[in-house]
């Protein structure tokens, strides 16, 4: 059991071998993929360590109990140590998304409800930042389109970890569930009768591309700029800054306009661009196999809803997992854990029960 592990061990040796190596770091490209690497491994290397340790304590209650019985309990709690060591390993071993360890691109844009769903897609993006403060994440604005009463019709947000996270505390693998129509029940700033709407804006989550991830050919691209508006359309800038960047062979477009200058909003522009393009291409890959459970294809799925924010109950509800919580004003300030939780625990059940005994 858990023979794989074996290699594992000594492969989280040698990573550990080479990052002590001061040669190795003269590479920055190499020691990331090194530090990533050793981050992976190290979880796995403690838990099958723990499974050993609690393997061997197991016995040698068993075999105290066998001489006196009053050693029983011990090795009863010996063994529910055992089974969960083994729980938690098995679901280490798991096969890992491969974007988990991704920085994000987060896009927020508002859908039904008019100026009510701006305002709600405004909210969902200052929720999001104050999570990725919470988790000590830098967030910044890369594009933003306000409404005319302080909403965003559609805003693009970077999010990028400090240093080389966890596995599974990395921007994307704790935000790809995000991904979706999110709808919102409350009474608008608009309604003069006090009446409860329903609007929604959409999600969409996507792993930051690096150069290397994604190749985009210069002749594959339109690029065409234009003077930045506001709320209302007037202008807000007297030169032609705004970049708008379609790619041809796929009909992706991406627009910016936040930054004065047309090589900022070109560079902008091109982020987005790679990681919508690595979203495409893996989700392509993902139905080329049939494998449409993945997580990274309903994050740029947006037809099903799958959350809602009921004010007036102050609560929160995922549809797809079943979670409902009384905590909508915390939630909104960041407090995001609980729900991302429990959609990660039904993610990693659905792969626990698809995957060979």
């Amino acid at each position: 059991m858990f023979e794989s592990c074996v290699d594992l061990v000594a492969e989280y040796a040698d990573v550990e071998a080479q990052l002590a190596d001061p040669a190795v770091h003269g590479d920055q490209a190499a020691a990331r993929r090194l530090g990533r690497r050793f981050a992976e491994l190290g979880p796995v290397v403690a838990a099958y360590l723990e499974w050993q340790a609690a393997g061997d304590d197991l016995q040698a209650a068993r075999e105290l109990a066998d001489a006196d019985p009053g050693f029983a309990e011990e090795a009863a709690t010996q063994e529910r140590r055992l089974e969960a060591a083994a729980e938690r390993l098995t679901a280490l071993l798991l096969p890992r998304d491969p974007m988990d360890d991704k920085d994000i691109i987060l896009e927020v844009k508002a859908g039904e409800g008019g100026e009510e769903s701006a305002l709600f897609a405004g909210d969902l993006a200052r929720m999001y930042m104050r999570y990725a403060e919470r988790h000590g994440w830098t967030a910044q604005v890369i594009d933003s389109v306000e409404s005319d009463l302080g909403g965003v019709k559609d805003i693009s947000i970077a999010m990028k970890a400090k240093g080389v996270p966890e596995p599974g505390t990395a921007p994307y693998a704790r935000l790809k569930f995000e991904g979706g129509v999110h709808r919102v029940q409350r009474v608008p700033v608009t309604e003069s009768q006090g009446r409860i709407h329903t609007s929604a804006a959409g999600v969409l989550v996507l792993p930051e591309a690096e150069e290397v991830d994604v190749v985009v050919d210069p002749n594959d691209l339109r690029i065409d700029v234009y003077r930045s508006s506001g709320p209302g359309g007037q202008s807000v800038n007297t030169t032609d800054s705004a970049v708008r960047i379609t790619h041809l062979p796929t009909g992706v477009v991406v627009s910016c306009q936040n930054e004065k200058s047309q090589l900022q909003n070109k560079e902008s522009a091109m982020r987005i661009l790679r990681a919508r393009l690595l979203a495409v291409a893996l989700e392509q890959a993902a139905q080329e196999a049939s494998d449409v459970r993945r997580s990274q294809v309903r994050t740029v799925d947006r037809s099903e809803r799958i959350r809602t924010y009921n004010f007036p109950e102050n609560r929160i509800s995922d549809h797809r997992v079943g979670f409902k919580a009384y905590n909508l004003d915390q939630v909104l300030d960041g407090e995001l854990d609980a729900v991302i939780d429990a959609c990660v625990e039904a993610d990693q059940a659905s792969r626990l029960s698809e995957s060979p005994a």
